[in-house]
């Protein structure tokens, strides 16, 4: 830097000098910022840090918009979206806790269950949609789609590299695990995908509406490959038990359109939220 003559215009030269290296959100806003920096009296460094943050801000959000262009998602839904007053009991500060993405590093899977309607595939899509934020990549399936999809790859003789595909994503979620029982080669198939994943660390968001005392039904009958992929998914895991009313059942009540219901009793398989 001592070899550079103090005297030249560095001042018309720097809008070039950032679009040659590629810093072009920074050379657009270079005029305000300068403006700005003299007016506040920033210090260089000041300047400088400010001018780069928005160029970083910037390649994040183009990041994460390309992220999520990939990550097959049904519709975007948020934390600040869901209605916890309509779920209490839903532990609202284990929710903000694996909102952090501490899970990520610790390979832990996440576990929703509970009756149709009341907010699991809302939850999954947000905390998906956190995880993106944070620089990861994600996907988003059913589980009968991942099972067809793979189903395909055997029948093209390339299940390898559809498996491969799916140990991609930082993330994977698989939605509606059990509202229909799988075919036994469908089963072996999502049952290799969840040991996969588990063996690399890799967590699973996953959705269901069945009791893990019926994952036989769900792994087309065979209560051994429903215990052994319980067994990997249970290993590292954030259990969430959501009770209460679907929410599209509420709506309808609230319109009158059905009479309103007796509270239920909370169905066998929603003891406490537990986490291992």
């Amino acid at each position: 830097m001592s070899t550079l003559a103090s005297n030249q215009p560095y001042e018309h030269l720097a809008p070039q000098i950032l679009a040659d290296l590629g810093l072009a959100t920074a050379a657009a806003h270079l005029d305000q910022v300068a403006q700005h920096a003299a007016a506040e009296q920033w210090s260089y460094s000041h300047f400088l840090g400010y001018l780069l943050a928005g160029e970083v801000a910037e390649r994040q959000r183009k990041t994460l918009l390309l992220t999520l262009k990939f990550a097959n998602l049904p519709y975007h839904k948020t934390l600040e979206d869901f209605d916890f007053t309509a779920q209490p009991g839903l532990d609202r500060r284990l929710v903000d806790e694996l909102a952090t993405g501490r899970f990520l590093s610790e390979g832990r899977n996440i576990i929703l269950l509970g009756p149709p309607g009341v907010g699991k595939t809302h939850l999954a899509i947000s905390l998906l949609l956190r995880t993106a934020e944070l620089g990861h990549r994600v996907y988003f399936t059913s589980a009968l789609d991942l099972a067809r999809r793979l189903s395909k790859a055997v029948a093209e003789n390339r299940l390898h590299r559809q498996l491969a595909v799916f140990m991609q994503p930082k993330v994977l979620v698989l939605d509606e695990v059990g509202y229909l029982s799988l075919e036994p080669a469908h089963a072996s198939l999502l049952f290799q995908v969840i040991t996969k994943r588990y063996e690399k660390h890799q967590p699973l968001i996953l959705t269901s509406n069945k009791a893990f005392g019926e994952w036989g039904q769900v792994f087309g009958g065979d209560a051994v490959l429903a215990s052994a992929a319980l067994d990997r998914l249970l290993h590292r895991a954030t259990v969430l038990h959501i009770r209460g009313d679907s929410y599209r059942l509420r709506e309808r009540r609230q319109a009158g359109v059905v009479p309103a219901a007796p509270a239920p009793a909370a169905p066998d398989f929603l003891p406490p939220p537990t986490v291992t």
